[in-house]
């Protein structure tokens, strides 16, 4: 069952993610001015919110405590951030793009079990997805109650 969080229990993944996007902040800032940060500044600046966002993830989602199988696939999602992270971080490694591709499979498999419907799950609305149940009444595009069938 899927748990919408409290204010306390959403604080640790909001903080990480914020950490994170203050990150693409800096990493952005690089872009722009590249000749006032070190040598190879940018490996780390790109890696580093791709590891975090995973990292954040994975505790709003074991925050949740969602069923077995959305909780792998949201860790085959992290996961697939790491692999994207360790690509930026060491792209001069032999395996390097063995990282990258292990990424790009795992993205590509994450929106492929969407488009599937797994796992078979009520959807999540924050994702702009409405679950009407069979046994709901009609509702109208909004998700309000259609007056015209009560």
């Amino acid at each position: 069952m899927y748990i919408r969080l409290d204010r306390v229990h959403r604080a640790m993944p909001v903080i990480l993610g914020g950490f994170t996007l203050v990150a693409i902040g800096v990493l952005f800032t690089w872009d722009a001015f590249p000749r006032y940060f070190p040598a190879r500044a940018h490996d780390f600046l790109a890696a580093f919110p791709l590891a975090m966002i995973a990292f954040a993830y994975l505790v709003y989602q074991t925050a949740h405590r969602p069923p077995f199988r959305e909780l792998l696939k949201a860790i085959m999602l992290a996961v697939a951030f790491v692999f994207w992270a360790a690509n930026q971080l060491w792209p001069g490694l032999r395996q390097a793009i063995l990282f990258n591709d292990t990424a790009i499979a795992l993205f590509v498999l994450d929106v492929f079990l969407v488009m599937i419907g797994w796992p078979v799950t009520s959807p999540d609305e924050s994702f702009a997805e409405t679950y009407v149940a069979p046994s709901d009444p009609q509702v109208r595009k909004r998700g309000y109650p259609d007056e015209t069938h009560q």
